[in-house]
């Protein structure tokens, strides 16, 4: 299952399910105001595998979490901010092109 921080628009979590991936984000379990490497914690401990995030310095300021769970996977999204049609069809576009497929530890 996949996290979606809260810095991500909530309407992936439509969008993953399209593609079979079963997602939440981090405002519906209440951890928006969590740090990056608290929300790691919770993640793993709630059965999340991976968590999408825009934050293109989540791994620096998690490292000693994502060190205790090596299996997590934490994936940054580079798409840019958008109104959320057009940040879909970019997001669908970019799925075409090269699929998110997490890594653990990476």
């Amino acid at each position: 299952m996949w996290l979606l921080d809260a810095n991500m628009d909530v309407h992936l979590v439509a969008v993953l399910a399209e593609f079979g991936i079963s997602s939440a984000t981090a405002a519906s379990r209440g951890w928006q105001a969590l740090s990056n490497g608290d929300l790691v914690a919770a993640a793993e401990a709630a059965g999340f595998d991976s968590l999408l995030t825009r934050d293109q310095l989540f791994g620096e300021s998690a490292s000693r979490a994502l060190k205790s769970f090596p299996k997590f996977a934490v994936v940054v999204v580079s798409l840019p901010q958008q109104p959320w049609q057009r940040y879909r069809d970019h997001f669908m576009a970019a799925w075409a092109d090269l699929p998110i497929i997490p890594v653990p530890g990476a």
